[in-house]
């Protein structure tokens, strides 16, 4: 994959939810919702202000967020499901 986002847009890759409860109840496809958090896979450079000069971005390749239910584009690359989103649909980042 050679894709490379623009100006303060990113590439992010959806992380799989637990498909069961704590308390062992399957939770089956028609019953789970989209994910909100993901991974970073790629990052534009930044916004360019009025001013002519870059904001730099917030993120980078390789972190892991959690983003608006309904934000961004879903596009299908080699097979795979991404989304590709602005900065400012990101909500927060998550800390391991």
């Amino acid at each position: 994959m050679n894709l490379k986002p623009l100006h303060d847009r990113v590439l992010v890759k959806r992380v799989q939810e637990e498909e069961t409860t704590k308390g062992g109840i399957i939770i089956p496809d028609t019953a789970k919702e989209k994910p909100i958090k993901g991974e970073i896979v790629a990052a534009g450079p930044g916004k360019v202000a009025d001013d002519g000069k870059r904001i730099e971005m917030t993120v980078k390749t390789g972190d892991k967020v959690m983003f608006n239910k309904y934000a961004g584009t879903e596009v299908k690359i080699d097979g795979e499901e991404f989304l590709v989103m602005r900065e400012d649909d990101i909500l927060a980042t998550i800390e391991d």
